[in-house]
């Protein structure tokens, strides 16, 4: 008998993995890349409404980066993707992805926003490589008000997430990899 794969125990991994194969960094088209910026610029107006506290840190920052939703899945392997806007000095530069794949301890889904505020020139650079990547170590600060005026930076970079829909129970180990593609490429 074939079930559908919503019915398989594995389809949040199936789903995850079949969109980071199909996805690319930035939108092929201008009006997806118009969407995607807007969907980014709401995500961060929600979350500085959120932190007042946000904004003034970000304006000190060399750059920022801003993941509209993240979809996260997984039943023991796991996997998220999101894709999202770099911005210098308020502008948008660039469009950046995030993919993780883990291991370990977990069932469910959610969604969320991700904020990655790049403290220095070396961060923004890695970031703009494409060679940072975050191991099992690296703890993203959950949104409410004042948490980014007590943010701690590791190697210049602090993250954030906010608006978080869904339930997962998780104790896994993985990171997650950034790519990032210039504006107008």
């Amino acid at each position: 008998m074939v079930r559908p794969i919503t019915q398989s125990p594995w389809w949040p991994v199936a789903f995850l993995v079949s969109i980071g194969i199909a996805c690319s960094t930035a939108p092929k088209t201008e009006g997806g890349k118009s969407e995607l910026e807007s969907h980014a610029a709401s995500a961060l107006a929600k979350a500085e409404a959120v932190d007042p506290t946000l904004s003034p840190l970000l304006r000190t920052m060399k750059g920022h980066a801003v993941f509209p939703e993240v979809k996260k899945g997984g039943v023991v392997a796991g996997g998220a993707y999101g894709k999202g806007v770099l911005y210098e000095n308020g502008a948008v530069v660039g469009y950046c992805d995030v993919s993780q794949q883990s291991i370990g301890a977990q069932i469910g889904g959610q969604t969320y926003t991700e904020i990655i505020a790049l403290q220095t020139p070396e961060a923004l650079r890695r970031f703009k490589e494409g060679s940072m990547s975050f191991d099992a170590t690296t703890s993203a600060v959950a949104m409410n008000a004042g948490s980014s005026a007590s943010a701690k930076f590791k190697d210049g970079v602090a993250v954030f997430t906010t608006d978080e829909k869904g339930l997962m129970a998780e104790a896994s180990i993985g990171g997650q990899e950034i790519s990032y593609q210039p504006k107008g490429m």
